[in-house]
């Protein structure tokens, strides 16, 4: 289904951490307060089903689970997901189909492996997205081998009709911009902090990245709105600044750091992870010092 109007797809799309209980199951009950909170700090779209969720641990049924999860306790906030994840192509077209009945307002699907190969990429995205009548996010996650999609291969996926933006993870601005040059009517969108503002200037139209799972969705909404509708830069310098803090403040051992950081602002969210890692004493105590700063300062 062609999407009429692709404009409405820019913004800021803040990510959703999985929380766990300590058997490592799911802890529904506190996701469902969780994408709460989220939907609160005022981000034009959520993320369900993505790196930062944990995506790969997690099973076929589990994922179709925390998407309607999602979907249902979001409110107002459209939810996105990642609906490409089985490993062969007819398992993913049922995928895809399960998805679809989540709730949730659109799908994400990731690169899937082929980036070396543009011609194999562009077909793959033209018959994904055939079936489905959702609007369509690409995601370049670096979990997979040749996550990363040429300027020349996003053009072409630009132009099928429900294809609406991309998650860059490139991080460098010259491959940044060789999205941004073919980007058409769709929205390319920056997962990379220190260049999110300089990915504005130059044409990108939203971000989707990680600080917004625990706290920088308000921020990157203040920034976003100040740069784009209000062409207020130094306010938009400011909120940028705040946004880098928060990134600086969860970069080691960040799903974790991200879960105790969400966990000392009120979510009842234990960090934990599915793959064992942990936080020290000592880090756990530097967090709590940077929580307690940024709230004191206005910057959570």
């Amino acid at each position: 289904m062609k999407i009429e109007n692709k404009e409405q797809y820019r913004g800021v799309y803040s990510l959703l951490l999985t929380p766990f209980n300590e058997d490592l199951s799911i802890d529904y009950d506190a996701y469902a307060a969780y994408v709460e909170w989220q939907a609160a700090q005022n981000p034009h779209f959520l993320f369900s089903v993505c790196g930062s969720s944990e995506m790969t641990t997690l099973t076929l049924e589990e994922r179709i689970k925390v998407a309607t999860t999602a979907a249902k306790y979001s409110g107002d906030v459209p939810v996105f997901a990642t609906a490409n994840l089985e490993p062969t192509w007819f398992s993913q077209v049922e995928e895809v189909k399960k998805m679809e009945q989540t709730g949730v307002a659109g799908l994400v699907f990731t690169s899937n492996g082929y980036g070396n190969d543009d011609d194999r990429m562009v077909t793959y995205m033209q018959e994904l997205a055939a079936q489905t009548s959702l609007p369509v996010m690409i995601y370049e996650f670096p979990g997979f081998k040749n996550a990363y999609i040429s300027g020349k291969a996003y053009g072409e996926i630009a132009k099928i009709d429900n294809i609406v933006g991309i998650k860059d993870t490139t991080c460098t601005i010259p491959k940044i911009k060789d999205k941004i040059d073919v980007q058409g009517e769709t929205a390319v969108l920056q997962a990379n902090i220190p260049y999110l503002l300089r990915a504005y200037e130059e044409g990108g139209r939203g971000v989707v990245a990680t600080p917004s799972s625990c706290g920088a969705a308000k921020a990157m909404r203040k920034m976003y709105d100040a740069f784009f509708v209000d062409k207020d830069y130094e306010a938009a310098k400011k909120y940028f600044e705040h946004v880098c803090i928060i990134d600086n403040g969860i970069d080691s051992g960040f799903m974790v750091s991200a879960k105790y950081l969400c966990q000392l602002q009120g979510v009842p969210m234990k960090p934990i992870c599915r793959d064992g890692r942990t936080l020290s004493e000592s880090r756990c105590h530097g967090l709590k010092v940077f929580c307690d700063y940024a709230k004191a300062n206005g910057i959570l």
